[in-house]
Order: structure tokens, then C-alpha cells, then sequence
């Protein structure tokens, strides 16, 4: 195995090796849960603290079954249960929860850079669960971990992220490690959420959906988030619907074995139809599932790495 990093926070400065390491632990450890059997590999006597300052579902929970899952300890702290909501900062948080012993803190947070920040702050591995629209390492390593499985290789494989990539931390991230195995990503939106400036990270962009999911080998559909957006980027939610939501018939441009992903929460209606949602060619509740192995194998490899002095 190639890994060397107490933290992970992002994909971008990360060796095609180092992913590699991550996918085929993380594939290790699926066997182990499809078994309901203990790793040899685990985090027996470490304590792993969920630090989650945005609203999340699948992230917080997969990460504390993974720890769970290799016997860690696990502390969750929301926003509205920490001392930020009395003024305390970030830095005096982080530093209280090393005292408390944390061996590696797994941080969400809606500012871009806060997980880069805390790893220079304090000598405890961090985890980065998603910094504002920057990045969202374990979920895009998941993504890649299903798209693997069903594709095989990805080199040379197209793969078509379409929504809102503006104000995305998945679609950076997947750009990111998804060329570093070689694939060939497109972004897909109305140009206002798609600007052409994504091509200079080595996107290719595209405003039209129909050529583009015509040579799709994989969809990943991303929601609006207006929780980003200061000021609307189309005229409603109606007209994106009808211009660039998946629908039946759109599907039907498709390969018939191309696959279609979903970071979730899903808009049903919205980005995507309920019908292919649910379709035999989605593999959305997989890339759930496969987020629990994926982040055993990131709590395993930044947890285990001594601190240096």
C-alpha cells in the first residue's frame, strides 16, 4: 500500500497510487461487511470525532458505521449542539476536542479551506466530509468505487456529470480523481451553473444535454443547491426541469448498460425522474452502501499514521 497522509483533504493533490490504495482497501473491507465480520484491520482503542457543521444524512452516518465498524469510538457534534453557536471559534473547537483525545476528526463544514486550516492547526489527522462548494473526497472515492464495479476500467470510459457544477464539491472532487484513472469527464448544465472556465481543470463542457448523454458511459446527476446560490442562475425550477432533468425520454439517448449515480439527496421531479431513479441501471442505493467500505479505508489509512512531533 501507497500512503503516507495523517489527513485527507481532497482528491486533487493525491497520486493515482495513493486512490488505488484507498479503492482496493475499501474493497477489502466490503467483503468483511458482506461477511458482518471484524477487519483484522481496525481502530480498536481510537477515537474518531464526527465534526458535522452542515445538515447531512448519508455522510455522517456512513462514516459512523465505518468507525463502528472497525470498533472505533465515535463522538458526533452538530453545529447546533457545539460551542460555535456561542461564539467559540473553529480553531478554539478543534483544539478542545484534541484535548479530549480525538485520533482523527472527520469535519464538514460550509467554508472552503476549513479542513486544510484545522490540519495545520492542530496535530490530529483530519478528514475532509465536504468544505463549502471545494471538495468531497470520500464521496467522490465512492463514486469511483461503484463506477469500477460496474465498468471495469475507467480509462477511456465517458462519464457525464450533469447539474449544478458551479457551486459542487462532488463534481470537483470526480473531476479530479476520475481523470487521474484516465476517464473522460464532461460537465453538463445551462452555462450559468456549467461555465467553460471548467475546461481549464480538464472538464469538457457541454450545454447540450442530448449529445452528451449519447455517449455517456456513466450519468451522475446533481441537485440545485440553493443553499450556495445568492441569486437564481435559471428562470425556475420548472424550466431547468424541462431543459436538463433526466427524463424518460431523455433516458431513452442512453446506452442501454449505461449507468446512472447520484450523490443524493435526490429532487425527484427536479434533476431526475422518479421512474429511472429507481431504474435497473441506477446505482444510487450501491453507492450508499459502498460509502461505509470507502470510508473504513480512509478512517483506517489516516488514523493509523503516526503523528510526527
Amino acid at each position: 500500500m501507497i500512503w503516507n497522509r495523517t489527513s485527507l483533504l481532497g482528491l486533487e493533490p493525491l497520486e493515482v497510487q495513493e486512490i488505488e490504495t484507498i479503492l482496493e482497501l475499501a474493497k477489502e473491507f466490503k467483503l468483511h461487511l458482506q461477511k458482518k465480520e471484524l477487519p483484522s484491520k481496525n481502530l480498536k482503542g481510537k477515537r474518531i470525532v464526527n465534526l458535522f457543521m452542515e445538515p447531512s444524512t448519508r455522510t455522517r452516518v456512513a462514516f459512523e458505521i465505518a468507525a463502528k465498524s472497525l470498533s472505533a469510538d465515535v463522538i458526533s457534534i452538530a453545529s447546533q449542539s457545539s460551542s460555535l453557536t456561542k461564539g467559540e471559534t473553529l480553531k478554539d473547537t478543534a483544539k478542545n476536542i484534541q484535548a479530549l483525545g480525538a485520533d482523527a476528526i472527520v469535519i464538514r463544514h460550509s467554508s472552503a479551506g476549513s479542513p486544510l486550516f484545522l490540519s495545520k492547526t492542530i496535530p490530529v489527522p483530519i478528514i475532509n466530509a465536504g468544505d463549502g462548494a471545494h471538495e468531497h473526497p470520500s464521496q467522490a472515492l465512492l463514486d469511483i468505487f461503484t463506477l469500477r464495479e460496474k465498468l471495469g476500467t475507467l480509462s477511456g470510459k465517458n462519464i457525464v456529470i450533469l447539474g449544478d457544477i458551479l457551486f459542487s464539491r462532488v463534481a470537483r472532487s470526480n473531476l479530479w480523481g476520475l481523470k487521474k484513472l484516465g476517464a473522460n469527464v464532461t460537465f453538463v448544465g445551462p452555462s450559468t451553473l456549467v461555465p467553460r472556465d471548467f475546461e481549464k481543470l480538464g472538464a469538457n463542457v457541454s450545454h447540450n444535454v442530448n449529445e452528451s448523454l449519447k455517449k455517456a458511459d456513466a450519468i451522475m446527476l446533481l441537485r440545485i443547491q440553493h443553499e450556495r446560490q445568492s441569486t437564481s442562475h435559471f428562470p425556475s425550477l420548472e424550466e431547468y426541469t424541462k431543459v436538463f432533468g433526466l427524463n424518460m425520454d431523455r433516458a431513452k439517448l442512453l446506452k442501454p448498460n449505461a449507468i446512472i449515480l447520484h450523490p443524493g439527496p435526490i429532487n425527484r421531479g427536479v434533476e431526475i425522474d422518479s421512474s429511472i431513479a429507481d431504474s435497473k441501471n441506477s446505482v444510487i442505493l450501491q453507492q450508499v452502501t459502498n460509502g461505509i467500505a470507502v470510508r473504513m479505508a480512509i478512517l483506517y489509512l489516516c488514523a493509523n499514521i503516526p503523528i510526527k512531533p
